[in-house]
């Protein structure tokens, strides 16, 4: 069913979160296709409303071409609505569910070509944001879009993103859950007593590599004090040992390393920077396209 908000023609629901609506559609004035973050609630409270700003600020003051653009916030009766680019992108995990993403088939030299092509690609965009002293804080599949024609990949959905300052280089500890469950660090679940830093999105995008390359979550449990407890104190097997998308020889030993230095319970223990986990996959790419399967990592 069509919908209308403000001066936009909303004809697909693209996504839908526990606040928020996605859609596709188009602006009356031209016709060009955008897509529009709507809340769900038609009286929003004050901090959904103030949420809502706070992401549309951050985002369209981010100069970043792997990062969503922001046209505009707009008001819809009593609440608002973000105007995002639509550059005919569909969500990594949409993709998984419909089995489309290139590294879940093809040839198995191609599979690991994709994965490591995509993981770059990710990494030097969340290198991108860290450097504009940003913390995603919700680094998931549904939040990274990939167009399959063009192969351009950006991350999306900044709603609960936090903007660091020279004084506070560091979040004091959360009091509440923010983030999607399945992908948020041991210190992000608030019963590590610990601050947050960059390392948490990188404990996500771990997941997010996890479930990429053997089509598992570390930790499939519907029951969130188990989970909470996992993501603290449990290792999850390492993608290396579990046959992934039909082939046990799918995940390398060098990719594996990362992807379970990435989910380290420590932050210490983890990548101190982006751009030392796009050296090492890198590294992997070189090392696999010239035919050797397993590299060590720093």
């Amino acid at each position: 069913m069509e919908r209308e908000i403000a001066n936009y023609l909303l004809t697909e629901k693209i996504y839908e979160s526990i606040d928020s609506e996605v859609y596709r559609g188009t602006k009356k004035s031209d016709g060009q296709s955008f897509i529009v973050k709507v809340l769900k609630e038609e009286y929003p409270s004050p901090q959904e409303l103030t949420r809502y700003k706070q992401e549309y600020k951050i985002v369209s003051q981010l100069d970043i071409d792997g990062v969503i653009k922001a046209h505009a916030l707009e008001t819809n009766r009593k609440s608002l609505a973000i105007v995002l680019e639509d550059f005919g992108a569909v969500s990594l995990e949409k993709l998984m569910q419909d089995c489309l993403l290139p590294c879940q088939s093809g040839e198995l030299s191609t599979r690991i070509s994709e994965f490591l092509h995509l993981a770059i690609a990710v990494c030097k965009i969340l290198g991108q944001i860290h450097a504009a002293k940003i913390i995603h804080k919700d680094i998931n599949p549904s939040n990274i879009v990939l167009n399959l024609e063009t192969k351009e990949v950006k991350i999306i959905d900044f709603g609960i993103s936090t903007v660091l300052t020279v004084e506070n280089p560091s979040l004091k500890h959360p009091s509440v859950l923010e983030g999607t469950l399945a992908y948020i660090s041991p210190e992000q679940t608030g019963r590590m007593n610990r601050v947050l830093d960059y390392r948490t999105d990188f404990y996500s995008l771990g997941v997010t590599f996890y479930e990429l390359l053997t089509g598992k979550l570390p930790f499939e449990t519907s029951n969130v004090m188990e989970l909470v407890h996992c993501q603290i104190a449990k290792q999850p097997i390492p993608p290396q040992e579990l046959r992934a998308i039909g082939s046990s020889e799918y995940v390398s030993e060098s990719i594996s390393q990362i992807v379970m230095k990435l989910m380290a319970k420590k932050a210490e223990a983890r990548y101190r920077s982006a751009w030392g986990l796009k050296a090492d996959l890198e590294e992997c790419l070189r090392q696999w396209e010239n035919g050797l399967i397993s590299i060590s990592i720093a």
